[in-house]
């Protein structure tokens, strides 16, 4: 195909983006505090941001590149399967109404920037927190991967130098991070958002229209992925087969959202804890947008005449838009896709950076760091953090069905769910029980993914009848920690552990 874009059309796809980054930078100047040489303003926005923030921040941590490439690709080349998306997008929030709120409390009594913090002293064990940490970082490099190769997908469909390009702007990502901290990524959120929305509903108002409706769409894609699987009865529609793989990827994923570093910081950065139970009442309407995005991959088989294959179908959506629209409505959808993957990218970053200044640095390296050098040391850290997500990306791992890379990361991420979620009720768990859980489970996730050399799939595929297997972890997870209490039970040996109260997490300041 010869390229259909022109010099007009360029200059909005870079005007737009560099616009956005703009956003990034300027924000060091909103709602300045005296000094940015503090782990707690740069790291967190000094935990002042209120509801509204809030949910364009956690909007543009959560629903990222993630929902605008990998879920509609995953719907172009696997049908309803990717339904699971919207079905763990309704999960979420009351995992976040009952967990968050008294992590937060907690965290913001006690200072705390990341989940291993909490960790450390809920088992009063400095090990136990460097694993919970390092196990975050771990996650997260899949999932600032995926971002990364989603806008190198659209540079491509753009006829733009990819590799070049995506340097050039993850450079810019990595530079207003540096220099504004969460702040930058909280305010670029909002204009992230609007454009989104802007993009997102135009398209699906005018390919319907185009189509002739829904019920044409999902007729004629039946029909194309009946004729992609030999035959059998509109696969569109998922096969009862799959029903375990559904449901467990919807559970697990779920489960893991805020597990991920970049979903605590997201919500550490509130004011209070009534913030965080407001947006998880109000972020479901994000869900809204997930759903029709997925629609819209389904669409893509129909304009495409056929279904897409698992190498291409992140193509799914940046084609139907190159294929549907003006070149300059499609320079600006393409831009709105850019920016809605860079800002979680520093979210995620500066998660990562302050999980290795915290819990490792601080820790096992210079104990006596103070605020000012923790903050200086995650600055830098953040660009390793993108550096190490750059080299990622170019592996065979983070081609093709992109939607792995997230499947990926929830897997590992799962494996932390009793250290952080379950003891936010109980103190009874020591860390032997957590840790052997936890090397139980993420020895699961890995081994389960050697067999298939992690070749991009997450259900299991010789037993469990396709389970995710994260959440096959995570019952080994949990069955290691139930044993381990049992036996400590049995023995006399149950305590309350750590050094938290469990007042500490219903008061709030």
């Amino acid at each position: 195909m010869s390229n259909p874009f022109n010099d007009l059309d360029y200059a909005l796809f870079f005007a737009v983006v560099i616009i956005a980054l703009f956003v990034g930078f300027i924000a060091y100047l909103w709602r300045k505090p005296k000094t940015m040489e503090d782990i707690q303003e740069w790291g967190l926005g000094g935990r002042r941001f209120g509801t509204v923030v809030v949910w364009f921040l956690l909007g543009g941590d959560l629903y990222t590149a993630y929902t605008l490439i990998a879920v509609p690709g995953l719907a172009a080349s696997s049908g309803a399967l990717a339904m699971f998306a919207i079905t763990y997008g309704i999960m979420i929030y009351p995992i976040v109404y009952a967990t968050m709120p008294r992590l937060y409390n907690v965290s913001k009594k006690r200072g705390y920037i990341t989940s291993s913090d909490y960790v450390k002293d809920r088992f009063n064990s400095r090990f136990l927190g460097l694993l919970i940490g390092l196990t975050g970082v771990v996650a997260e490099l899949p999932y600032i991967a995926l971002q990364i190769v989603s806008i190198s997908y659209v540079l491509r469909a753009m006829f733009l130098p990819a590799t070049i390009t995506l340097i050039f702007a993850f450079a810019l990502v990595a530079i207003f991070t540096f220099v504004s901290g969460l702040r930058g990524p909280a305010l670029t959120a909002i204009l992230k958002d609007a454009i989104i929305w802007v993009a997102v509903i135009a398209i699906v108002i005018y390919i319907p229209y185009k189509l002739g409706g829904f019920q044409p769409i999902f007729a004629d894609a039946s029909k194309y992925f009946a004729a992609a699987n030999a035959g059998g009865n509109a696969p569109l529609f998922e096969s009862p087969t799959l029903g375990v793989g559904y449901t467990t990827l919807a559970l697990g994923s779920a489960l893991a959202l805020f597990l991920y570093p970049h979903g605590v910081t997201g919500t550490l950065g509130s004011k209070d804890a009534k913030t965080i139970k407001r947006n998880a009442s109000l972020l479901p309407l994000y869900n809204l947008l997930l759903l029709v995005v997925a629609i819209l991959g389904i669409a893509a088989v129909v304009v495409h005449n056929g279904v897409f294959t698992k190498a291409n179908s992140s193509f799914a959506i940046p084609y139907l838009i190159r294929d549907e629209f003006p070149t300059l409505f499609t320079s600006f959808a393409y831009a709105a896709i850019v920016v809605g993957s860079v800002v979680p990218a520093s979210i995620m970053a500066i998660a990562s950076a302050n999980l290795l200044t915290r819990n490792v640095y601080l820790e096992y390296i210079n104990p006596n760091a103070s605020s000012r050098t923790q903050s200086w040391l995650s600055r830098f850290l953040v660009l390793v953090v993108i550096a190490a997500s750059l080299a990622f990306s170019l592996l065979k791992v983070a081609s093709g069905d992109i939607v792995f890379l997230q499947t990926l990361g929830g897997a590992i991420v799962l494996q932390t769910l009793p250290s952080i979620y379950i003891s936010l009720y109980t103190r009874k768990l020591s860390k032997y029980s957590v840790g052997l859980g936890w090397l139980a489970g993420i020895s699961v996730v890995l081994y389960d993914q050697y067999l298939v050399n992690f070749s991009g799939n997450s259900l299991t595929t010789s037993t469990f009848d396709f389970m995710y297997v994260g959440i096959l972890g995570l019952l080994v997870n949990l069955l290691v920690v139930l044993v381990i209490h049992g036996i400590s039970v049995a023995l006399g040996k149950v305590k309350d552990e750590g050094i938290i109260d469990n007042s500490e997490f219903t008061i709030e300041e």
